[in-house]
């Protein structure tokens, strides 16, 4: 059984899910498919982490686009 994604991968295992039951680590409110999340699911690849946490940020939030809109009207 592999015992981090980068090794799952090497042996075609694709459903890996590492064992989380006492892993911590943080979430990140980084955009889905930004460059920073992007790097931030790198770095829990290398560090062997799962994925996927359950506080990570899923959807673009609505209220920092009106925000940003009205930063740039002015």
């Amino acid at each position: 059984m592999a015992k981090s994604v980068l090794e799952a991968i090497q042996v075609g295992q694709w459903d890996f899910e590492p064992e989380t039951h006492d892993i911590e680590f943080d979430s990140t409110d980084a955009l889905p498919g930004s460059e920073e999340k992007l790097q931030v699911l790198a770095t829990r690849i290398q560090q062997g982490l799962p994925l996927w946490h359950p506080s990570d940020r899923h959807t673009y939030d609505e209220q920092l686009l009106a925000a940003l809109r009205e930063d740039g009207d002015e």
